[in-house]
């Protein structure tokens, strides 16, 4: 599995259109385009969802945040500070959270590192070499 698709979340946003309306929902879906994200109708329904990477969903997010002037987006804001609350682990880069690990715990091995972030050996060595520096 390549990185990108790792990093790719679909946050689901029920009833959309009833709850911040139809313009707003138009200017988010324009925002979106903007962050290389997806704002789309699932299938039929009334049942909306943000698809795209997690970097680039929080730039989206802090996009929609700043222009959320007359609360139009509350609802939409609300959902993906949840949905990006769990996705916290695809937010942070590989090297940051390889050190952390292992300053977390400095007794890891490296199988332990590579299957918790699917990284490669090499990269596991590496951050272990840093943090005994």
């Amino acid at each position: 599995m390549n990185d990108k698709a790792k990093d790719e979340i679909s946050i689901p946003l029920p009833s959309l259109i009833h709850r911040i309306g139809r313009e707003a929902v138009k200017h988010a879906q324009t925002l979106a385009l903007h962050h290389h994200c997806e704002l789309k109708r699932v299938r039929r329904s009334r049942n909306w969802s943000l698809e795209g990477s997690a970097p680039l969903v929080q730039q989206c997010y802090l996009t929609i945040k700043a222009q959320n002037t007359n609360s139009e987006f509350t609802f939409l804001l609300k959902k993906l500070d949840e949905a990006l609350l769990k996705h916290s682990d695809k937010l942070e880069p590989l090297e940051a959270k390889l050190k952390r690990l292992v300053a977390e715990n400095p007794a890891i091995t490296l199988a332990e590192l590579m299957s918790v972030t699917e990284c490669t050996l090499a990269e596991a060595r590496i951050a272990r070499f840093e943090a005994e520096l």
